[in-house]
């Protein structure tokens, strides 16, 4: 077997593999004993044709693409272990270039390599991270939001005023003609949150039941409709519902709601929550500064187009389940944006690029810093996670196999990695 290495440049290599035309025989013969255990010839029990009779009724490339797919079968993985030190990323591509009766056979293995990263400082480089404070006006805001979603609502003959719950039909048009999905039949709005746009609601203020309004207001340059952002509008507005709403008192009550003892005590918990989250977000903007500068600080080698459409596809999955928690559909979002799939993907792509240069950083300051995770490590994380889908073979199956047990060492890894670098780079 005769195999040659050639650099594709983009991370790419390709493997020339030739056998020789004795060294295909004995796969030709199996390909032949192969073939003829799905064909059915009268007088012949499956597996015992003679190839004679077998290549004049079916053939001769037929048993020679059956002995080839055997021989790429056999000898692919030793031709890989042998010639290739590099890091492979994904599948190989593989080829049959030359087949031919009495004659050698040769197929190309094509392999996406991964890049090669030179590091340059991520050591002592002095970011800092903004302390999480958080002010009375923000607990008493998200104290106010929760009396909101408690309000006790009546139905009111009285006019519209600030603080009323409003059902409206809202049609709006761009020089008379109606706008495309401007049409909303039975639309709550709360008066004085400008829900809709700015100055909406003073137009419905003094309404009454039934009371149609027409008016005109100008959409701010930055709407993120971009056919409605910057022009005046035209809005006819039906009043069909009027609530009054009435907020619930901050007392024991009201703590008891959620489980707590007194609005001291909630108020404590909240400012605690708020806190969290300010804590986190601010760990994760000094994080982001850490690894732009360890990025620019880098060298890359071509990075695979493979690599960059799979981490785009990785990130267009979580915004999908992102918007699914949060009640809506992906569909509507996309719509909503007046973007598609694949419009999306593309814009994707340039922190897609960000994401994957992170991960060859990670993976390569571990290598450098020799950080790793124990056996008893990744192990305990397979374990949890196998007691939590106990009664679900299937992902049992997946969490106790090979590709699994990699998953949790490289994401247990990039974490470690992480924490070190956050130790070595990140002042609070």
């Amino acid at each position: 077997m005769n195999i040659t290495k050639k650099d594709l440049g983009k991370s790419q290599i390709e493997l020339t593999v030739e056998l020789t035309a004795e060294e295909f025989k004995p796969y030709t013969l199996r390909g032949a004993e192969k073939v003829s255990q799905e064909v059915k010839i009268e007088g012949f029990r499956p597996g015992k044709v003679p190839y004679d009779v077998l290549k004049a009724r079916i053939g001769e490339m037929s048993i020679l693409e059956a002995g080839a797919q055997l021989a790429v079968d056999k000898t692919l993985d030793k031709a890989i272990k042998e010639n290739v030190t590099e890091q492979i990323v994904g599948q190989p591509q593989v080829n049959i270039t030359k087949l031919a009766p009495d004659n050698p056979m040769e197929y190309k293995i094509i392999l996406t390599l991964l890049p090669d990263v030179k590091l340059g400082k991520y050591r002592d480089l002095g970011i800092k991270q903004a302390k999480a404070e958080v002010k009375d006006e923000e607990v008493e805001k998200l104290i106010t939001e929760l009396r909101e979603m408690r309000a006790s609502e009546v139905a009111a003959d009285a006019p519209v005023k600030e603080g009323n719950r409003v059902i409206l039909d809202i049609e709006i048009f761009l020089d008379k003609v109606p706008v495309e999905g401007g049409q909303g039949k039975g639309t709550s709005v709360i008066i004085g949150k400008n829900y809709v746009i700015p100055g909406f609601d003073k137009n419905i203020i003094g309404a009454k039941k039934n009371e149609t309004r027409e008016f005109s207001l100008l959409y701010p340059a930055e709407h993120h409709d971009k056919n409605l952002a910057g022009k005046m509008a035209e809005f006819r507005v039906k009043i069909k519902e009027v609530f009054n709403r009435v907020l619930p008192e901050v007392n024991d009550d009201f703590a008891k709601g959620f489980g707590l003892k007194s609005p001291a005590e909630l108020r404590s918990n909240i400012k605690k929550s708020l806190a969290a989250e300010k804590e986190q977000e601010e760990k994760r903007k000094s994080e982001a500064a850490m690894m732009e500068k360890i990025i620019n600080a880098a060298k890359f080698s071509d990075i695979p187009e493979m690599l960059i459409k799979h981490e785009a596809e990785v990130m267009m999955s979580e915004l999908e389940y992102n918007i699914k928690q949060q009640g809506a559909k992906f569909d509507d979002y996309l719509a909503h944006l007046k973007k598609t799939r694949g419009q999306m993907a593309l814009e994707l792509m340039p922190d897609a690029v960000k994401r994957v240069k992170a991960s060859l950083i990670i993976r390569e300051v571990a290598q450098a810093e020799k950080i790793a995770v124990s056996h008893e490590e990744i192990h305990k994380v397979i374990d949890e996670t196998a007691k939590q889908y106990k009664n679900k073979p299937e992902v049992l199956e997946r969490v106790r196999n090979h590709a699994y047990h990699d998953y949790v060492e490289n994401n247990l890894t990039g974490k470690k990695v992480m924490e070190k670098l956050r130790e070595w780079n990140i002042v609070k």
